[in-house]
C-alpha cells in the first residue's frame, strides 16, 4: 500500500494534512483530512467571568473574530435576560454585514480564486493573490484591496479594533455613531455594492463562461447530497445576524425550523481517533459515518447551504444574482460543492447592500444604545451565521456570572464530516493507476478549499489532555497494533 501525504494542506486557516493510501493498483482506497492542532477553548474559559467571552472568544481565530465575539456577545444578552437597543442591534448588525463581505472578499481573492483565476495547470508559485493580480489586472487589485480596507476601517470604528472587537455588551454596544460616521459608511457601501457585483462579473466571465470549469462545478468530482443549515428571517430569507435555523433535506424539503436555543434536540456531536475535530450530524437521524443522501445524517452550512435552506435573499441585486445561480445550476438546492465560491460571491453584495440599508436609517445614530441588565445570571445560547456557516456559543455560569461550562458548536465543525467525504471522493475519482501529479493533489484540496475551512475554530475540545491514538498497519491496510496515551 502506498501513502501521500499532503502537509501542510494549504491556503486555508489552521494547520491540516490529507493522507491518501492508494491499492495495489494505484488506486485511492481510503483518504483522510485530518486536523492534528488543538485550542481547548471551551475548557480553559470556565472559571472565567462570563463577560469576558466577547473578548475572549474573539481570539480563537484571526480570520473569523467577529463572528465569535457577536455570538458570544448575543449569548450574553440571552444570559442576563437583556435586549439590545434597536440602534444597537442596527450597529451590531453593520459591522457584522462588513465583517462578512470582508472575510468573503478574502477568502475569493486570496485563497479560492487562484485555483480559477490562475489557472489549474499553473504551478504552485503562481497560485496566489499575487497570480490573481497579474491575471485581472492592477485596477481590479486596488479595488479589492481598498474594499477590504473599507470593511477593516468600518469594524475598527464600531469595534474599536480591525481585529478582535471589544464593542459588544450585554443589551447593546459600547458607543453611539455620530452623523458623519453614517455618512461614511453609506460611502463605503455603495463602494462596496460596485465591488461584489465586479467580482461576480469577474467569475462569470473567468468561471462560468468557461465549460472546462463549468463542468468542473457542475460535475460529479465535487458533489454530495446532504442536509443543509443556515438561519433564516420570517420571511426564510437568508439572515447573517438573526433568525430562527432552517435546515432541509437533499430533495429540498424543509426537514426542521427551530429557534438557536433549542440546537441540543437537533444537533449531536461525534469525535474520531484521527483528527481533532468534532462532526456534528442532525440528531433525529443520528451520526451514520461518512455517507451522503437522506439516510446520513451529515449536514452543510456556509455560503450554498445558508442560500439553498433560503427562499431567496432579501436585497434586490443579490436576489437576482442568486436566481442566475440557480438557473445555470439548475436545480435547487445545488448539491456541487465548488459552488460555495459562488454563493459566497453572492452573499458579498447581499451584504453589501445591507450595509447601504442600515446605514440610509437615521435610528443608526441614536445615542440610545445599551439596555443595561438587571437580572441574575444563569444559561444563554447565542447563534450567529459565521462566514464558515451555523456558529453556537452556549454559556453556563454560577449565580456570580462565573463560567461553569461552555460549549461552542463551530461552523466548520459542522461542515468537518462533509469536508472529509469530499476530500475523499474527489482522491478516488481524480487519481488512477498511481498517477499523481501536483495538479491532481491541488484538484483534492479544492474539495476542502471551497468550503473555507477554519482549523483553529473547530478543535476546541479539551477533556483534561490531549488523546493521543496510533494504528500500525501492514501492507494491506490491517491493523496489526494500536497505541494509546
Amino acid at each position: 500500500m502506498r501513502r501521500i501525504t499532503i502537509d501542510p494542506i494549504t491556503r486555508l486557516e489552521g494547520h491540516g494534512k490529507i493522507e491518501i493510501f492508494l491499492n495495489d493498483a494505484g488506486n485511492v482506497d481510503r483518504a483522510f483530512f485530518q486536523v492534528p492542532e488543538l485550542r481547548g477553548f471551551e475548557k480553559f474559559c470556565e472559571g472565567r467571568a462570563v463577560e469576558e467571552m466577547p473578548r475572549i472568544t474573539s481570539r480563537i481565530c484571526g480570520v473569523c473574530p467577529t463572528a465569535h465575539h457577536m455570538a458570544a456577545t448575543k449569548a450574553l444578552d440571552d444570559l442576563f435576560q437583556v435586549e439590545p437597543t434597536p440602534p444597537a442591534r442596527k450597529i451590531r448588525e453593520l459591522m457584522y454585514s462588513a465583517f462578512v463581505i470582508e472575510d468573503h472578499m478574502l477568502h475569493f481573492f486570496f485563497l479560492g480564486a487562484p485555483d480559477f483565476i490562475v489557472g489549474l495547470d499553473a504551478p504552485a508559485s503562481q497560485r496566489n493573490i499575487l497570480g490573481v493580480i497579474s491575471q485581472v489586472g492592477l485596477e481590479i487589485g486596488k479595488k479589492i484591496i481598498e474594499g477590504r480596507k473599507r470593511c477593516r476601517e468600518i469594524l475598527k470604528l464600531i469595534g474599536g479594533k480591525p481585529v478582535c472587537p471589544v464593542c459588544g455588551l450585554p443589551g447593546g454596544v459600547s458607543k453611539a455613531l455620530k452623523e458623519e460616521d453614517r455618512a461614511g459608511i453609506k460611502e463605503s457601501a455603495n463602494y462596496l455594492i460596485e465591488v461584489a457585483q465586479l467580482a461576480l462579473k469577474l467569475f462569470d466571465d473567468r468561471v462560468i463562461k468557461n465549460k472546462k470549469y463549468l463542468d468542473l462545478i457542475s460535475g460529479d468530482v465535487y458533489k454530495h447530497r446532504t442536509y443543509y443549515m443556515g438561519l433564516v428571517d420570517a420571511q426564510n430569507r437568508v439572515n447573517f445576524y438573526d433568525g430562527n435555523v432552517r435546515v432541509i433535506d437533499p430533495d429540498g424539503e424543509e426537514f426542521v425550523k427551530f429557534n438557536g436555543h433549542d440546537y441540543l434536540s437537533h444537533i449531536e456531536e461525534h469525535v474520531e481517533p484521527w483528527s481533532y475535530t468534532k462532526f456534528s450530524s442532525l440528531k433525529a437521524i443520528g451520526w451514520k459515518g461518512f455517507i451522503d443522501g437522506k439516510e446520513s445524517g451529515v449536514f452543510r452550512v456556509a455560503p450554498l447551504a445558508r442560500l439553498n435552506v433560503a427562499d431567496g435573499m432579501a436585497t434586490s441585486l443579490a436576489q437576482g444574482a442568486y436566481e442566475k445561480m440557480y438557473d445555470v445550476l439548475g436545480s435547487k438546492p445545488v448539491h456541487n460543492t465548488l459552488a460555495f465560491h459562488w454563493a459566497r460571491l453572492i452573499e458579498m453584495l447581499y451584504g453589501a447592500e445591507r450595509m447601504l440599508e442600515l446605514a440610509e436609517d437615521p435610528e443608526l445614530t441614536d445615542p440610545d444604545v445599551r439596555n443595561i441588565p438587571t437580572e441574575a445570571p444563569d444559561e444563554g445560547i447565542g447563534v450567529v451565521e459565521a462566514p464558515r456557516g451555523t456558529l453556537i456559543h452556549h454559556y453556563k455560569t454560577d449565580e456570580r456570572g462565573i463560567l461553569t461550562d461552555v460549549n461552542l458548536i463551530v461552523a466548520t465543525q459542522n461542515n468537518a464530516a462533509a469536508i472529509c467525504m469530499s476530500v475523499e471522493r474527489a482522491a478516488k475519482l481524480l487519481i488512477n493507476h498511481g498517477e499523481v501529479s501536483d495538479r491532481l493533489l491541488n484538484m483534492v484540496e479544492m474539495a476542502f478549499r471551497a468550503y473555507d475551512p477554519c482549523l483553529a475554530c473547530a478543535t476546541h475540545s479539551l477533556p483534561g489532555k490531549m488523546p493521543l491514538e496510533i494504528k500500525i498497519r501492514n501492507k494491506d491496510g490491517e491493523v496489526i497494533k494500536t497505541l494509546r496515551r
